[in-house]
């Protein structure tokens, strides 16, 4: 057991493990917030509380976490060549609250449609959403310039802090009486907020003066990547809010649903200590030319996202309708196979996202762009077809998730032909990819 263990730790990237706890206890803190305010709050106020945490972890990340992945992408970047980061954090601190003024302004412009189509009019809602964008923007920013310096250790605490308050906010509102969706949904504005002042001082001593960025440098590929991100969670998370518009009433399924896909997407919580390791690793081997370890890297990361699926997906697609009931209240409405096709769509979804990594690495943002545009039309068709509203999101999912992937393989082949054929000639050696891109600076 304990060499299985080496050779898996072996195939994953530098500082996943770093990651990991505090991957684990923002995972888990998710499962509690949402179990906590299940067995607190009304069947309507939960439903309001599960649309909410599906936009935050939809929209929310969709325009934020793509300002990590660049960040971690350029900053890894110039670590290899020996910038500091400290130029690329002022510029992007100022990048990222525009794009977060920008969004608190439609949120103010939009308060009253917003409510009244989403949260049965409580305003008051929207306002908690506009605080959990205003986290997640603070968190991201740092997380990518952390993840870029390679301080896995700071990165990793941040996670674990979030997580943890988290986990004693939700505890805090359901025995302090706080039976109200703004209480519970408050939650995901304040804790990370407070986790990245907690890990700031660590950030700052770690950026270190170097060469000033351009601003196109950073704003480039952000356009092109926050549309990609913005798809591939309508692709994660379309199946709640699907069923919010096609069956606005029925809050028993919205929240069953939500709570089945937490379930199944217990795989992705684990696949979140790779994503930050993994992007480091491939741009500082794409930076450094070297082929080899490129495309080594992406072959572990798929064998390991495999294994991730299969014990996932097994546990969920067996125990699933049982589990969402003890741990959620949820009310049985789903079946084993409704579990298995989003465990399937999960595992399609992680072998998405990491193949969706190479290509921004190459800086091929409109390559990737154009893949989650095929998965998500592959998506809507299916949820258009009709039928009973909860196979159609669910199989819409699944379907959407896997035509991602095709077309990402495609697009990979297509630009790269021979790219996953690097193999070693002899020592120091390796096989040229065909890859444009590696080898080169990407400067």
């Amino acid at each position: 057991m304990r060499t299985l263990l080496n050779k898996l730790a072996a195939a994953l990237p530098p500082g996943t493990v770093a990651v990991a706890g505090g991957t684990v206890v923002l995972g888990a803190a998710s499962y509690v917030h949402l179990g906590v305010a299940g067995h607190s709050l009304s069947t309507q106020d939960m439903a309001n509380v599960s649309v909410l945490w599906t936009i935050v972890m939809s929209i929310g990340i969709g325009v934020f976490f793509p300002i990590e992945q660049e960040l971690t992408r350029i900053v890894s970047a110039r670590a290899v060549l020996g910038h500091g980061a400290a130029p690329v954090l002022r510029r992007a601190t100022l990048l990222t609250a525009a794009v977060l003024g920008a969004t608190l302004l439609v949120l103010a412009v939009g308060a009253g449609p917003i409510a009244d189509l989403l949260f049965r009019g409580d305003r008051a809602l929207v306002a908690a959403l506009g605080g959990a964008f205003t986290g997640m923007a603070v968190c991201y920013l740092t997380r990518g310039v952390l993840a870029g310096l390679g301080r896995f250790g700071a990165y990793g605490a941040q996670l674990a802090v979030d997580g943890g308050l988290r986990i004693a906010l939700a505890f805090g509102c359901a025995l302090g009486g706080l039976d109200s969706a703004l209480a519970f949904s408050l939650v995901l504005a304040v804790a990370p907020v407070v986790a990245t002042l907690v890990t700031l001082p660590a950030l700052l001593r770690a950026v270190g003066p170097g060469e000033r960025i351009a601003w196109r440098e950073l704003y480039s590929g952000l356009g092109l990547l926050i549309c990609a991100t913005l798809l591939s969670q309508v692709v994660v998370n379309a199946a709640v809010m699907s069923t919010k518009l096609l069956a606005p009433e029925d809050s028993v399924l919205i929240a069953a649903l939500l709570n089945a896909l937490v379930l199944a997407r217990v795989p992705l919580f684990v696949f979140g200590s790779l994503q930050a390791s993994l992007l480091n690793g491939l741009s500082g081997a794409f930076t450094a030319g070297d082929r080899l370890a490129f495309w080594a890297m992406l072959r572990r990361i798929g064998v390991v996202v495999g294994l991730l699926g299969l014990l996932g997906g097994v546990p969920a697609t067996a125990l699933g309708p049982w589990l969402i009931g003890v741990l959620f209240d949820a009310q049985p409405v789903l079946g084993c196979l409704d579990f298995f096709l989003l465990s399937a769509g999960t595992v399609a979804y992680m072998f998405a996202m990491v193949l969706g990594q190479a290509l921004m690495v190459f800086k091929r943002h409109n390559l990737q762009l154009l893949c989650w545009a095929v998965g998500t039309a592959v998506l809507v068709g299916t949820t258009l077809v009709p039928g009973d509203v909860a196979t159609r999101v669910i199989v819409a999912y699944a379907l959407g998730s896997l035509a991602t992937v095709l077309a990402m393989l495609a697009a990979l082949r297509l630009s790269f032909p021979g790219a996953t054929a690097a193999v070693p000639e002899g020592p120091g050696q390796t096989v040229d990819a065909g890859s444009p891109g590696v080898g080169a600076t990407g400067r």
